[in-house]
């Protein structure tokens, strides 16, 4: 779509989150002629904001108002499968993701970032050595900050980065980042893919569908599927791929050698710095910076100051966040691995014995690969929320201990009482928090609040 062609077009917006007001809000300010609905209530503020825009809406259902219009614009939140969605497509009426519409007023080239783990830290790191090159830096998207409350303050000098979510990624149509990264992909959110993990993947692969021979994408080497379906795309038209691995030495992208980064760009190999330098730590955080720092690099942001970047980055909140110690018991909030895999890598992550807090709301978890760190590192299972018994199940029985708590603070009562000095109190629920909370971060403070009060 061309913004030009945005003045007097109808457009409905499906979901008043924070992504759906950004880009009702960003429409509006070009011309067009915007209709919000959204099934539940009004959040607070959400009418307010909406008026003095001079957008129309509608709460608590989708009516056929909603479908007078030329597109559709859909937050990240709503599901492709809803009526209203639907009924969109019967009718012919294109559906735009928010990240897709924001992305006709970019002026500036975008860092795309996706995978089922890691996209958070790897967008906040890349955000990182971008401004501390001196580059005026956008971080928005799936992180928490839509994407249309900022394009249009964007110019060609600057450089936007964007945690990508497959849900963004279901209803794009020319959105084409400068580099695109591609971390991993492990099963998740399969709920929302009707439990086909094909389907999950394919979404992800779409980061770079649309990308030409002078884009980047930059991709995790290590992981097959990842790998595999790469070769398959650049057998059938030209991409300049740059892979990241700890296990091998692409031709071209970053890796380790003798527990040092290296990076092969241009056909020029440089040393960048030792592992153990790293701020973050964590085999996962490897891939995490490796792919931060080809990706600045590809940016052409100096080595020097990758560097120094990578050693200053503080990490992000809700994932692996140090809340404190107490007697001799370290505290920690990793309440953003929503999946199996992420809870992998956070376990893998520490040699102290863990007790872990770990579920709510399942999305067709397999615990099956948790389960012999969980009987080497793990004293006690905690189990929260509606897959408790699940949890229970599945962990509780591997681990040394395995207790049912009936909330966060019952939870954290009971690690207090379990845990010994020099153990590691993790919670890292491989479920979505929708069960008990608002959302990860909900989860995430109410466990920091609860252990600060210890």
């Amino acid at each position: 779509m061309n913004p030009s062609a945005i003045k007097g077009k109808k457009v409905t917006v499906i979901g008043g989150a924070r992504s759906g007001l950004a880009v009702a809000r960003l429409l509006a300010s070009e011309g067009a002629e915007v209709f919000l609905t959204e099934k539940g209530a009004a959040s607070d503020g959400l009418e307010a904001a909406l008026d003095e825009a001079d957008i129309a809406y509608e709460f608590g259902g989708h009516t056929r108002r909603a479908l007078e219009a030329d597109f559709f614009a859909i937050s990240p939140g709503v599901p492709s499968t809803v009526n209203i969605v639907q009924q969109a497509g019967q009718l012919g009426l294109k559906v735009y993701s928010e990240i897709e519409v924001a992305s006709w007023f970019c002026r500036a080239p975008i860092v795309a970032i996706t995978g089922s783990n890691g996209k958070t830290t790897t967008t906040s790191l890349a955000g990182h050595l971008f401004r501390q090159a001196g580059r005026n830096t956008i971080v928005a998207g799936n992180i928490g900050y839509p994407f249309a409350d900022y394009v249009r303050d964007t110019s060609p000098e600057d450089v936007v980065v964007l945690e990508v979510s497959s849900f963004q990624l279901d209803h794009i149509d020319t959105f084409r980042p400068r580099v695109s990264v591609l971390l991993n992909i492990t099963p998740d959110h399969l709920d929302r893919y009707d439990y086909d993990f094909n389907k999950y993947a394919q979404s992800k692969f779409r980061v770079f569908e649309n990308q030409q021979e002078d884009d980047v994408l930059v991709y995790n080497y290590d992981d097959k599927l990842v790998r595999d379906y790469v070769t398959y795309v650049t057998g059938r038209r030209t991409l300049r791929v740059l892979g990241i691995s700890q296990q091998e030495e692409p031709v071209e992208g970053g890796f380790l050698r003798d527990d040092a980064l290296v990076l092969r760009i241009n056909q020029q190999e440089e040393f960048l710095m030792q592992a153990d330098k790293l701020a973050l730590r964590g085999r996962h955080n490897l891939y995490n910076s490796l792919a931060a720092a080809v990706a600045a690099r590809v940016m052409e942001v100096r080595s020097d100051v990758v560097r120094e970047s990578l050693t200053s980055f503080e990490g992000v909140p809700h994932r692996l966040e140090l809340v404190r110690e107490v007697e001799g018991v370290r505290y920690v909030n990793d309440s953003k691995a929503t999946n199996v895999n992420a809870v992998w890598y956070a376990l893998e992550s520490f040699n102290e014995p863990v007790v872990l807090i770990a579920g709510g709301r399942d999305k067709g978890n397999d615990y099956a690969s948790l389960k012999p760190l969980i009987r080497r590192k793990v004293r006690a299972v905690i189990a929260l929320g509606e897959s408790a018994d699940k949890v229970m199940h599945e962990l509780g029985s591997v681990a040394g201990q395995q207790v049912e708590a009936e909330s966060m603070e019952d939870a954290i009562r009971i690690a207090h009482l379990v845990a010994e000095p020099g153990d590691v109190v993790l919670l890292s629920p491989a479920c979505a928090s929708f069960d008990m909370f608002e959302n990860y971060e909900d989860r995430g403070d109410t466990f920091k609040r609860l252990v600060r009060s210890l």
